[in-house]
């Protein structure tokens, strides 16, 4: 949950959730601009669609809702572009964001509906009936899944992925509808510059999370890293896993940005510390290890004097398996 309300406040900035449509979207054109965004309702009606959050049903039939949901002009006409944030695989999300983008389509007709049956004139039978005009038309609605997860994508990304063709005929599969879903593998992205905004840089920490190196040159390189605004810098929290590498945030953070090359700093040097201090207690153990084997082995002084020598160490390390 807490995860969730961190990624939810850091794309609730239009900005930000522009630059996700249009480096995503568009292919890093600036098709958007955030002030033009309009914020919708997330509550999605659908019939019979199950959630689980925190691994439980929810069999009530209360609304759903979605993350995140934006009208977004282009030129004269709109799209309607929602954001997803997964941590999680979840193997029935075809048909989870089929049904998202569904009940918004439902959602726009129910409004088209009321407004050609308040003007009844010139309808056709079938027109008055449905409430659907034969110009009518629909905004084009898309879902975005961010996967933040570190376990590569492996479930369908369309809603043939999720069916059973066993015995169907290849003539008859052809003519079943696919439902394709966007799922943006955070961890393997391989280019962000598409992204203008901070985006970027917590897309970047989260990509190279794993490995200190290459944090360690991306923090130096990027100078926006020292002045990360502090939504961002809890984004990048929620995704990396490790608390004690964000303990500096109050100690670095001045007019709600956060100094993350200074605490990335202190945080790599404690780590080595902490590396040096287990290998001194590893090495302490296992010295005492052998000291006491080759006193029950061997009353030579001479032996255990040897064992003092590092190289000479190393090799009886090996033989005793210590």
């Amino acid at each position: 949950m807490e995860k969730d309300l961190r990624c939810n406040a850091f794309f609730s900035d239009n900005e930000r959730y522009a630059d996700i449509i249009n480096g995503i979207g568009c292919d890093g054109m600036p098709f958007v601009r955030g002030k033009d965004l309009q914020e919708l309702d997330t509550r999605v009606s659908v019939r019979g669609m199950t959630r689980y959050k925190s691994g439980k049903r929810d069999r009530s039939r209360k609304p759903l809702y979605r993350d995140l949901v934006r009208k977004t002009p282009f030129g004269i006409n709109f799209a309607i572009v929602g954001i997803e944030n997964q941590e999680e695989i979840d193997y029935s999300m075809p048909l989870r964001i089929m049904c998202y983008d569904a009940g918004e389509y439902e959602r726009q007709a129910s409004i088209i509906r009321k407004q050609v049956r308040k003007a009844a004139d010139g309808l056709s039978s079938g027109e008055y009936l449905y409430g659907f005009r034969k110009d009518s038309r629909l905004f084009p609605t898309v879902t975005f899944v961010l996967y933040y997860g570190e376990e590569d994508w492996n479930g369908a990304k369309d809603i043939h992925g999720i069916l059973n063709f066993g015995d169907i005929p290849e003539c008859l599969r052809d003519k079943i509808s696919n439902y394709q879903v966007h799922v943006i593998e955070v961890r393997k992205l391989k280019d962000t510059s598409v992204f203008k905004t901070d985006v970027r840089q917590v897309f970047d920490f989260i990509r190279f999370s794993k490995d200190k190196k290459k944090l360690k040159e991306l923090i130096e390189t990027d100078a926006s890293y020292q002045f990360l605004d502090e939504d961002a810098c809890d984004m990048v929290t929620a995704y990396v896993g490790d608390e004690k590498m964000f303990k500096w945030k109050e100690k670095h953070k001045k007019g709600g940005k956060v100094n993350m090359c200074q605490g990335l700093r202190e945080w790599i040097e404690d780590e080595r510390e902490e590396g040096r201090e287990e290998g001194r207690e590893e090495g302490s153990e296992r010295m005492s290890k052998l000291i006491i084997l080759l006193s029950e082995q061997s009353r030579n002084e001479d032996l255990l004097k040897a064992a003092q020598d590092a190289e000479y160490r190393k090799v009886l390390f090996k033989e005793l398996n210590i």
